[in-house]
């Protein structure tokens, strides 16, 4: 990253726009892109009239729209006029959105047309500002509604306002954005961060996965996440690289045609978007040839087959692509082992929204499968606890880039440090001798052996994962037994047994004994105190928070 005078969002803005000028800095895939010149015109405008709709430093501005360039402007200019950004997931339920901006004190907010029926039973008069990021006419119960065209090219506001009293350019340690967290336990908290965490945060994202001035990157995971907004956002911006968005959801239809229009060099993905082009198209592809199935069930010929798939597949991403970066949940074992194999660039990493986010990453080249990597720079981590046994212990971290604090929360703020000031992750793990980190499961989920052995449920689901007929797996206690639920690939069964072919009873009967041989299976690699008691099927996916972790409070009690 270039050096900053201070390390806060409008010192990055300032820099990049001086350094860069005419290199491309953010566009949509096969439409006119923004140069930084043109990114920095439409902030300081949009700067300008914030304030003269009276918008303060240290006000909260809520948004809420879909990924794209304007998103970002909006981002660069709140922090950068010294207010508080609050980025919503779009897949928020609205119950969960009226509580965020009512919490946080919104004073205004950016919200796409599409979304605005999320909003449209709230009372919105008393905000400052209200801009269409789409420039669309919002259905929507407020005089202020006003377009982001109309702003960047200073339009008098609506109605007289008196303008901001201060300009002030904001410190290293003003509050910067409140995120909103989607926790899979079913609680949100605001996750207050300054510019200094976020700003730290994206000079060690850009020394851990090499991300430099050429590097052209293809954004398909939403931008209120932290992971996307401060490795996939700011750290390439403050280097003058390229970042693409596309519009809909990221499939194999709509991520491929993308890819070869961008031919990024890098994408930053979750597990899943992988793991469900591995199942259903390596794996269909391996499967639907008798020769390069039967070789597949030879341990020394699984690797040669993993070679030519990973190479077809590294060749569909685009002849620039040389890292693919996944975060926000582990990587299933079946799917690394491939990407290992077949010499697909990738690495992992593991961060939490309270550490802006980034904690590790795996040395580009030098990734240990299954691990987290290693602490990135600046950051520190330690084991609390440690099993004199198994070294596995809770997880805490210090460094510059960790949370103020919960927002108006000072027991949840208090709970979430040690005494001596650590954060504690709620995640437990061990560090190995050559300083990798590798994560054994949330401290939450640990279920109680029968002598009071730590019984860790997402190691449990990586076995069920291997399986090629399970998509998704969720282990939990129940009754004092271990039960797990799976839902399985339905398009694998069928190539395997038949399904549409046998009535419905004998098709049940099927599937029945097709779980029970899983859970067989996985408890043969299982100590005793471990194993699964039963196997329940799970017709659909499984419900989850907008970063895509299964939601387990609705299955577990």
């Amino acid at each position: 990253m270039v050096a900053l005078h201070k390390r806060t969002l409008y010192e990055l803005l300032r820099t990049a726009v001086a350094n860069f000028p005419e290199d491309v800095a953010l566009a949509f895939v096969d439409e006119e892109p923004f140069l930084f010149t043109q990114v920095g015109h439409h902030v300081m405008k949009m700067i300008a009239a914030l304030r003269q709709r009276g918008i303060e430093p240290g006000d909260r501005i809520a948004l809420l729209g879909e990924n794209s360039p304007r998103w970002c402007m909006a981002y660069l200019a709140v922090t950068g006029m010294g207010a508080v950004i609050v980025p919503i997931l779009n897949d928020f339920h609205k119950s969960d959105i009226h509580h965020i901006i009512r919490n946080s004190g919104a004073k205004g907010l950016f919200i796409s047309s599409r979304l605005v029926h999320k909003v449209a039973e709230l009372n919105l008069r008393s905000f400052e500002v209200v801009v269409a990021l789409d420039d669309q006419d919002l259905e929507i119960d407020s005089e202020e509604c006003e377009k982001f065209s109309d702003l960047i090219a200073g339009k008098e506001p609506r109605k007289r306002k008196k303008a901001a009293r201060r300009n002030i350019e904001p410190e290293e340690e003003d509050l910067a954005e409140i995120l909103y967290t989607s926790g899979t336990m079913g609680h949100s908290k605001g996750v207050m961060l300054s510019h200094k965490n976020i700003i730290s945060n994206a000079q060690a994202a850009t020394e851990a996965i090499q991300i430099d001035h050429n590097d052209c990157l293809l954004s398909i995971l939403p931008l209120p996440h932290a992971y996307q907004c401060t490795c996939g956002f700011i750290a390439p911006f403050s280097l003058g690289a390229k970042v693409y968005f596309f519009k809909g959801l990221p499939t194999a239809a709509t991520l491929l045609p993308a890819i070869q229009a961008v031919q990024p060099t890098i994408i930053l993905s979750v597990p899943l978007i992988m793991d469900k082009i591995y199942k259903k198209k390596v794996l269909g592809e391996i499967n639907s040839r008798m020769l390069s199935k039967t070789l597949y069930n030879l341990a020394p010929a699984k690797k040669v087959v993993h070679r030519i798939a990973g190479k077809r597949l590294l060749q569909a991403f685009g002849s620039r692509m040389r890292l693919m970066v996944f975060g926000g949940a582990a990587t299933p074992p079946d799917l690394e082992a491939f990407l290992g194999d077949g010499k697909f660039p990738y690495t992992t990493g593991y961060g939490l929204t309270e550490c802006s986010p980034l904690l590790t990453v795996n040395p580009v080249g030098r990734v240990k499968q299954q691990s987290a990597g290693k602490a990135v720079p600046g950051v520190s981590l330690r084991i609390l606890d440690a099993d004199p046994q198994t070294g596995i212990g809770e997880i805490v971290a210090r460094g510059p880039n960790v949370m103020k604090g919960y927002y108006r929360n000072e027991e949840a703020t208090r709970n979430a440090f040690t005494e001596d000031g650590w954060l504690i992750t709620g995640d437990r793990g061990v560090i190995d001798a050559d300083g990798y980190l590798f994560i054994k499961g949330r401290s939450k989920n640990i279920i109680v052996g029968p002598s009071g052995e730590n019984i860790y449920p997402e190691e449990i689901e990586f076995h069920l994962s291997e399986s090629p007929f399970v998509l998704e797996s969720l282990v939990y206690e129940q009754a004092g037994r271990i039960v797990a639920r799976i839902h399985l690939d339905m398009d694998a069964m069928e190539e395997a047994f038949h399904l549409s072919k046998l009535d419905g009873s004998e098709a049940a009967r099927v599937v029945a004994q097709k779980l029970e041989s899983i859970r067989t299976e996985v408890n043969a690699r299982l100590a005793a105190y471990s194993r699964i008691h039963r196997i329940i099927e799970q017709p659909e996916e499984f419900e989850k928070t907008p970063t895509k972790k299964i939601k387990r409070y609705l299955y577990t009690n």
